[in-house]
């Protein structure tokens, strides 16, 4: 496995295993399959309403002879319980359904409401030892700044959408003057597009003898963005594993980034109604 060390000095799987739109009764099973596979990260959130599930999987890992250091968790909080007090009951409701000691990246995970009272409740159990790292998702470049200069303590991570059709070179930019370690989410763009038959990643796959989503996955860990692939079936959790045997020549690189369109295939949060959406959602 290829680790990120993080600007507050820990270190963090550079491919892990996602599980947003798992169903609570399938999140165990899965999270079991994933750890068995290899996946020491496993990325869940408050909002995905599986974290019991990821919990029991971990629980059963380390029951088997996984050590609780090896694995990297990562919740978020929502925004329903942004806000200092709220944010440390909300932590520590996740915790219980985790079953954990400690947790290893907490993330903000949309850019509304009291940012600033979780970010300092984050900041104070970060102090306490009850979070390695803390961090924030969907933050754009004016978002992070804002975040940056004004909280006095520098996120280690963003984890924002990402894949060849929305690139995010220069929020990227933005993130690497920061020292902030740049996550994807749905980084195979959940099939849009043909992403899988994409005349351009088929190519490049065919070369390597790799599939398009394995070369997708290579692509985003040599722009040295963290990757966190979800799939229920354990064969396509191996594919997506099995990656770091190959590396894309310069041509390939180049090749994928002219796919760039520079849109979200999702939605843009600083969209009014998007905003409006999210804030509404509980």
């Amino acid at each position: 496995m290829q680790y990120l060390t993080l600007n507050d000095g820990n270190k963090m799987p550079i491919l892990g295993y996602g599980v947003y739109q798992v169903e609570s009764a399938e999140a165990q099973r899965c999270v079991e399959d994933a750890i068995s596979v290899g996946y020491r990260l496993i990325d869940t959130a408050q909002s995905y309403r599986n974290e019991e599930g990821v919990g029991a999987a971990v629980k059963t890992a380390i029951a088997g002879g996984v050590k609780r250091e090896e694995l990297f968790i990562t919740t978020k909080l929502w925004i329903s319980d942004a806000g200092e007090e709220r944010a440390l009951k909300a932590f520590d409701a996740s915790m219980k359904k985790l079953g954990l000691d400690y947790l290893d990246l907490y993330l903000i995970h949309q850019p509304y409401s009291d940012i600033y009272g979780a970010w300092r409740a984050m900041s104070r159990l970060k102090k306490e030892g009850r979070i390695r790292s803390i961090g924030v998702s969907n933050f754009y470049a004016d978002r992070i700044v804002d975040l940056c200069e004004n909280s006095g303590v520098i996120p280690a991570v963003n984890q924002l959408e990402c894949h060849p059709f929305f690139q995010r070179e220069a929020l990227k930019r933005v993130l690497d003057g920061y020292g902030i370690a740049f996550e994807s989410w749905a980084s195979f763009a959940e099939g849009k597009n043909d992403i899988f038959k994409n005349a351009v990643l088929s190519g490049i796959g065919e070369k390597y003898g790799k599939s398009s989503a394995q070369v997708i996955l290579r692509w985003l860990i040599q722009r040295g963005i963290v990757v966190i692939p979800k799939s229920v079936k354990i064969e396509r959790m191996k594919q997506n594993f099995d990656i770091f045997d190959f590396t894309l020549a310069p041509d390939d690189m180049a090749a994928i980034a002219a796919l760039d369109t520079g849109k979200t295939l999702f939605f843009d949060h600083r969209d009014p109604q998007w905003v409006k959406r999210l804030n509404n959602y509980k």
